[in-house]
Order: C-alpha cells, then structure tokens, then sequence
C-alpha cells in the first residue's frame, strides 16, 4: 500500500465529520478503504487502522478506528474478531457523548450477531440502536441509520416468522432512506426489496415476490450476496412453477455468486434449491451432490453459530495495541501449540492405519450407544456430526428466547410436552422411512400444526425436519446392518428404499456423511468384524 494512500486513509478518519456528507462517515471510509485497500492488503489496511487506535487522544477516535477494523475484519470474512473489535468499540460508548455513533456501533454488531445467527443478541443492540439513533441531528444521517436498524428488525421478525411485522419494519427502513438518496443507498435499499421478496415467497403470493425481486436486482450493478439471493428467489419462484428451464438460468446465475461468496447461509440457500430443482428434473446423481454440499453448508454454519454461543466477557475482547508484549506471547504459544498439533495429527493418522479394524469396532458399539439412547436425538457420530445442530442463540439468552417464541406461537408448554411425547413414540416406530415424509405429513399424523411440530424439532432435537428424519432413517438401517446380517446381502438401491430415500445415490451420500464410510465399504467391514469376533453381540433397537 503505497504511502500516499495511507495518508488519505489517516485523512478520512481525522476529517469524518467534515467528509460525512453523502453518507455517514464511517461507512464512507469503509468503503472507500475496501475497495483501495481491502482487495489488495487486508494485513496492511489493518496496521493502519490498528496505528490510527494507538495514536488516537479521544475516546470518539479510538471508537472509530475499532470500528474501522472490525470492517475490515467483516470484509475479510473473520467474523469472531470483526465481533471482538466491535464489542471492544461498544466498551468504549459510556466516554463518548455522540448520538451518531453510539447508533453506529450498535448497528454493527447487530448486523455481525444476525450474521452468525445470535438473533436475539442481534435484536438487543438494534432496540439500543433505534434509541440512540433518535438524538442524531443530522436528519439525513438519522434517517440512514434508522434505515439500516429497521431493517434488522425485519430480518429478525423473518427469523421468527412474524412475515406481517418484517413487512412493516421494511416499509419503515424504505421510508427512512427515502427515494431522494437512492443512489447513496443502491445496496441496502437492494436488500430491502429482497427482504420483502422473500417474505411474499414464504406467504406464497409469488407475483408479488418477483416483483421486489426484480427492483432489487435493478439497483445493482456488481456481484453481491443480495443479488445471489435475489436471483436464488427468483429460481426458486420458478422451481414452484415447474418452470425448470428459467430457474436453471437463474439459479446458475445465484451459484456463481455463492461459490464466491464467503457467505454460508447464501450457499445452504442456493445449494437447496439446485438441489430441488435436479430432484425436479429426476437427476439424481446432481441432486445427490448439492444435498452433499447443502450438509456441509449447514455443518459450517453450524459450527461458526456455536462459536458464538459460549459465555464471552470483555476479558475474551482483543485489546489492540495497548498489550503488545502479551499479544507477541500468545503469538508465539499459538506457533508451538500449533506445531505441536500438527505432529500429534501426523502421529494420529499413522495409528489410524494400522488400527482400522479396531477402529471400526468402536465405531459400531459407539453406533450401538446412540441407536440405545434414540430418545435423546443425537446422531451417530459423536465428533463433528454432519446432522448436528444448536441453538443459535446465546446461553445465557436461550431459555428467554424458547419462551419467547412459545409464547408467539400461543403454544402450552403442555402442548409442547405433549408433542415431545408424540415425537419419542415416532421414533420408536419406522413411519419416518415413509417416502412421503415431510413436516406437513408428520403434522397431520400427530395431529397438530406445522408451526408448533417445526418448533418442537427445531428447539428439542436440534435440526430442521429434514435432517431430523434423515436421522433416524440412517440410525434405522444402521441397526439393521449391525443385526440382521441379511440386510448385508440386499443392494445399496434396496437398502435406501428401505429407509425411505428416493434413490441410491442420494441414500449413499447421506449415509456417508453420517458413519465416514460408504454403504459398501461400512457393510463390508461389518462381515469383517463378524468373522473375527463371533462372540459379539449386538442388541436391538428400543
């Protein structure tokens, strides 16, 4: 980065309330370091905006040079530090007396929370946000802050299904930036639009959907997240209308976006929907592979989620600067630790392969553990499960969050109760291998809605339906392969009809993504095991 470009970087923060005219100040020298900077030198933009911190006098200047780094953390796709930096600004708001920038931090991190799917943490600082944002004198930078939190409030009414309340805070956020400072706000009023697109899929009133779809996509003009989910919901549109030819157009046009993107709900989004659209054509082998990549999509976003859910406090925030000597400590620490992981992996794997039998002998009773303890709804794996799932809440926030949302959907915690019984009988039957198993089916035979069933499975079994049911499919052939040594004998097409699956392929990359292993490779090393050990016995399912 040349010298000259850091000292127009260094001008823009010492100068903000001079610059901030046509935006507010801080998303203008963001952008502006993104796209002369960022995209060249991440490490480097960030040393300036780490020296702007340490030679800052005032409270209000260190604010602001934190939250240039946890921009530039965000552009870089670390979303833990562009938190740490965020929560290390927010530290510093009870010294500064500035309405505009006390809002400006809380929309950061409401923004980063909702990313990494702490809706209500999210929710928190947007509330505090609003507040804040009330006292800023500047009506054009109050109505764009405004604009901005409102439309967080949307996204988390979308989160909760409250599609009504969503559409209101959207009109509120559109109102707030206002038709005269649409080219200052191409992107945030684009994602309004696609917001609102997707609240009129999910009411299934689809004209209307593609209708804010295609405002949004006319007010942008490069690769985004907003427009890969704008043209995904397009895609999708045309998946409901069976009109396959448009939606593969469409929905090329949204993976080409998603694959670089480093946004994981995009990808889960997008890969979904290909996947529909090549059961819909009847190409199972295609469908197969994005189901793959949809799992991975979701066990990625999964585990950033539960990143986020352990209990932090200011001490976990980094403190830029200000420590260089612990940091450099810790650096080092990081190094050996590091080096020290990489020989105990190599050590690992080494043992692996000349233990694979014994290997897969613990497998198999770890297996037999799980399928013994079905109620409790774990998977089969107890490391690293590709069907795990968490709450994406915050500890210390999830029981309120639970009753919250109980209460929204005016279910009884008895109706609840009643429910999880429902479901433990479920699992103890083998309905779920039905192959026309789906959240509205399984509503209609335990007699209840599919709000309160999808909030049962979210909250209690930790997964959506379909990872849930695909679940208790595998545990369910499992079982029969560890016990009925028939099953070992059928064809892999006759084993995933068994268990409800639509074809081989699709059946096989589940089941591989579950267990490590093929359903070729798992069967044979079950008539392995048994050969070598007769003795063994297994016990049958509860």
């Amino acid at each position: 980065m040349s010298r000259s470009l850091l000292k127009l970087l260094f001008l823009f923060i010492t100068a903000v309330p001079i610059l901030a005219q046509k935006k507010y100040g801080f998303d203008q020298i963001c952008e502006r370091t993104s796209l002369q900077v960022v995209q060249k030198d991440i490490p480097e933009a960030l040393k300036t905006a780490d020296s702007l911190y340490m030679s800052a006098k005032k409270p209000l200047d260190k604010v602001k040079s934190l939250l240039l780094s946890a921009e530039l953390y965000h552009c870089a796709g670390e979303f833990k530090k562009s938190i740490c930096y965020g929560e290390n600004a927010h530290s510093l708001l009870s010294q500064i007396n500035d309405a505009e920038w006390l809002s400006r931090v809380h929309e950061f991190l409401s923004k980063e929370y909702r990313l990494v799917g702490l809706h209500e943490r999210s929710r928190k600082y947007t509330l505090e946000g609003i507040e804040y944002a009330k006292g800023i004198n500047n009506s054009q930078r109050k109505r764009e802050v405004l604009g901005l939190l409102n439309q967080e409030m949307a996204y988390y009414e979308m989160e909760q299904g409250n599609y009504p309340e969503a559409v209101k805070y959207i009109e509120f956020s559109l109102n707030s930036f206002g038709n005269d400072h649409i080219k200052d706000n191409e992107r945030v009023i684009a994602a309004s639009y696609q917001i609102l697109g997707d609240v009129y899929f999910k009411l299934k009133n689809y004209a209307v959907s593609e209708n804010y779809y295609l405002k949004a996509e006319s007010l942008l003009k490069n690769k985004c997240c907003v427009l890969g989910l704008v043209y995904n919901g397009i895609g999708g549109i045309r998946l409901k209308q069976k009109n396959w030819k448009d939606a593969e157009i469409y929905l090329k046009k949204a993976e080409n976006i998603a694959d670089s993107s480093k946004s994981l709900k995009l990808k889960k989004a997008v890969y979904s929907n290909i996947n529909d659209y090549y059961e819909g054509i009847g190409d199972n082998f295609k469908a197969s592979l994005y189901a793959v990549k949809y799992v991975r999509a979701y066990d990625s976003l999964t585990a950033r989620s539960r990143e986020f859910t352990v209990k932090s406090g200011p001490e976990t925030l980094v403190q830029p600067n200000k420590k260089s000597a612990q940091i450099s400590i810790v650096k080092n620490a990081a190094i050996i630790l590091l080096l020290l992981c990489l020989i105990g992996i190599v050590v690992f794997f080494k043992v692996k392969q000349r233990k694979q039998r014994s290997k897969f002998r613990n497998i198999i009773r770890t297996q037999l553990q799980m399928i013994s303890s079905r109620s409790e709804s774990m998977p089969l794996k107890t490391e690293n499960a590709d069907f795990s799932n968490i709450s994406v809440e915050e500890v210390d926030d999830r029981a309120k969050g639970a009753d919250k949302r109980r209460n929204d959907s005016l279910m009884t915690s008895e109706t609840e109760s009643k429910l999880l019984e429902l479901l433990e009988e479920f699992e103890k039957g083998d309905l779920y291998n039905n192959k026309n198993m789906s959240l509205s089916f399984l509503a209609a035979e335990l007699n209840t809605n599919t709000k309160y069933l999808s909030y049962v499975i979210n909250q209690h079994k930790s997964a959506d339906v379909k990872t849930y049911v695909n679940r208790l499919r595998i545990n369910y052939i499992v079982d029969k392969l560890i016990n009925d040594e028939k099953y070992r004998q059928y064809k892999i097409s006759i084993l995933a009809d068994e268990c409800g699956f639509s074809s081989h392929s699709k059946f096989a990359s589940v089941f591989k993504a579950v267990t490590d292993f093929s359903p070729s490779a798992y069967i044979k090393y079950l008539d392995a095991e048994n050969q070598s050990d007769k003795n063994v016995h297994f016990r049958e399912n509860n």
